[in-house]
């Protein structure tokens, strides 16, 4: 991915978040992960000027606290907040999740492999989508969300 902007994270679980990091230094994103352990810890990082807004938000749904879909009623609310991509990363198959996160505007949806060749296939899936991606890029919001800083490591 070829911004300088973090990841955003949305785990509560640690091997969860562990397993997200380890694929991204096998795909060779460069990006700063930033791990909230729910919704209300990502807004506090979101609220927070000294933050760099992140390039794209993963989520998962199942969260204590805040859950993904609390999560994302807030942030696509907010005018400085509701252009961040967010993609759901999540265990749930259930077709309420699945519907409620699109009425919400998220990017996309997929459910967490079980196997971790699987998972990093979906995430080189993420990663190829955002560097493909051609986002605006606008004064208010410069979320270019081309992630890849290694070129030479392309699908």
């Amino acid at each position: 991915m070829r911004s300088s902007k973090p990841i955003l994270l949305l785990e509560d679980d640690t091997v969860d978040a562990m397993t997200v990091k380890r694929a991204l230094k096998d795909l060779k994103v460069a990006n700063q992960l930033v791990r909230a352990g729910n919704g209300e810890e990502a807004l506090v990082y979101l609220g927070d000027e000294n933050n760099l807004k992140p390039c794209v938000i993963l989520l998962d749904l199942n969260m204590p606290k805040m859950n993904g879909i609390e999560f994302l009623k807030v942030i696509k609310a907010d005018e400085n907040l509701k252009r961040i991509p967010a993609i759901v990363l999540t265990t749930s198959k259930d077709d309420q999740d699945r519907l409620q996160s699109y009425q919400l505007s998220i990017a996309g949806f997929i459910v967490k492999p079980v196997d971790y060749i699987k998972f990093v296939e979906a995430m080189k899936i993420i990663d190829l989508y955002w560097t493909l991606s051609e986002l605006p890029n606008t004064e208010q919001d410069n979320t270019n969300v081309n992630l890849r800083t290694d070129s030479s490591s392309r699908v």
